[in-house]
């Protein structure tokens, strides 16, 4: 296939930013070429793109994709088609699946069923310990060779700061990163939204901030005395923001991630029992928020991610406090966080690098714009308004907050390996 994207505004953060042809072959972009050279009427694949804005694929560092184990919820199938819809070419895996993702075996399943069915690629991400218990560590060097990217055990954190050490040691060793489930267990006990003046309206047990952001500075403290590379996942509160800049001016290994939920929403939205806006860490302040927005502002956080983590109505439609932590992410992140964009909080190649090319560089993969590198590309109509509709999506999961919010920007295609996975124009292809 010969695919030609005409006249996009083609951004790279950091070496490109023009009005640019993008050609693909063979799964490889073969040529940027000046705009301008007449459509090949034969060809069904070449896309007049203008208005549009051409990006290197989105990654999604972090999204839970429930096989195998809780197919009922999500599958790989399933996760993978949101992915597109989404416009990420690629997602993290996290191994809280049932069995757990910490053995060689697990890992060339889930690799192999991705390839199987095409479309977005997927990374899995290997537990930390055994059963994500937090008490064996997994063999991370044959994981690694069967494919994992990175080390987790995301739905649960290391309790045990030896046993974290270890863990960071080994993975500084083979070259893994490490990425962090930071939540005290002691302090968050049975709590099911935020600590404050709204959990106590609703006579709900909150969460403290403390439960998160005192586990950050144990693990950004380990990082600082192994050298591993350390990633911050789900960063909900200022005080988690706060140790990781001044862990990042003291030169620490470290990076973090934010989600959508925590610049968009607070804990005000939780006041009508609404179990779509249960997520762990919960929904914080306004003060909170602005602290996220302030930290993608100046680069502290540097990823956005989904934490995409459906659910079934067996988990969401009964009581709030018996109600499962997580939403749905992949379909509605890039439109909301495009309001990033128009509120001045960061340009357009910042908001790239926040969702494309620094997963990239955590992960080490080259997904530079360039001639010889693999076509995976995500085209985005930033004008275009849309409506969010669950009953709509690809996944599985109609857990989301944002049912009927009106968003401006939407994905437009997205390609993997030079194959359309997402958004074949009406009357093209």
């Amino acid at each position: 296939m010969r695919i030609r994207l005409r006249g996009a505004r083609v951004i790279d953060p950091g070496s490109i930013d023009d009005y640019l042809d993008v050609v693909m072959e063979d799964g490889l972009i073969s040529a940027l070429l000046e705009p301008g050279t007449p459509p090949d009427e034969s060809n069904p694949f070449d896309i007049d793109c203008s208005g549009m804005i051409v990006v290197p694929g989105l990654i999604d560092i972090h999204v839970h994709l429930r096989e195998p184990g809780h197919e009922y919820k999500e599958t790989i199938r399933t996760g993978l088609l949101a992915a597109a819809r989404g416009g990420f070419t690629a997602v993290c895996a996290m191994p809280n699946t049932l069995p757990v993702n910490d053995g060689i075996e697990m890992t060339a399943f889930m690799v192999s069923r991705a390839r199987e069915l095409g479309g977005s690629r997927l990374y899995p991400v290997g537990a930390i310990t055994r059963g994500l218990k937090g008490e064996t560590l997994c063999e991370y060097a044959g994981m690694k060779r069967a494919g994992i990217v990175a080390l987790s055990d995301d739905g649960r954190p290391v309790e045990r700061a030896g046993v974290m050490r270890r863990a960071m040691e080994y993975a500084r060793g083979i070259g893994l990163p490490v990425i962090s489930h930071a939540e005290d267990i002691s302090l968050a006990g049975d709590g099911s939204m935020n600590e404050g003046v709204v959990a106590t309206r609703l006579g709900l047990k909150g969460i403290p901030n403390a439960a998160e952001s005192t586990i950050v500075m144990r693990d950004i403290a380990l990082a600082e005395l192994t050298g591993a590379s350390l990633h911050i996942a789900h960063v909900s509160c200022r005080e988690s923001v706060d140790a990781i800049r001044r862990a990042k001016k003291r030169g620490v290994p470290v990076t973090a991630e934010t989600a959508p939920h925590y610049f968009t929403l607070t804990h005000e939205d939780v006041a009508r029992y609404d179990t779509h806006a249960k997520m762990n860490p919960p929904l914080r302040t306004e003060q909170d928020r602005m602290a996220i927005i302030d930290a993608l502002g100046d680069g502290t956080l540097d990823i956005i991610a989904t934490d995409h983590a459906p659910h079934s109505s067996l988990e969401k439609d009964v009581e709030f406090d018996r109600a499962a932590f997580g939403i749905v992410g992949l379909e509605t992140s890039l439109g909301l966080s495009l309001q990033l964009v128009r509120d001045g909080v960061m340009d357009m190649a910042a908001l790239i690098k926040a969702m494309s090319k620094n997963p990239a560089k955590l992960l080490g993969i080259d997904n530079d714009l360039k001639p010889g590198n693999p076509a995976d590309l995500t085209v985005i109509d930033p004008e275009a308004f849309w409506t969010v509709d669950s009953k709509l999506f690809a996944s599985k999961g109609r857990n989301t907050p944002f049912q009927g919010y009106n968003l401006k920007g939407e994905v437009f295609m997205t390609i993997v390996q030079g194959r359309i996975a997402h958004g074949i124009p009406d009357g093209q292809g």
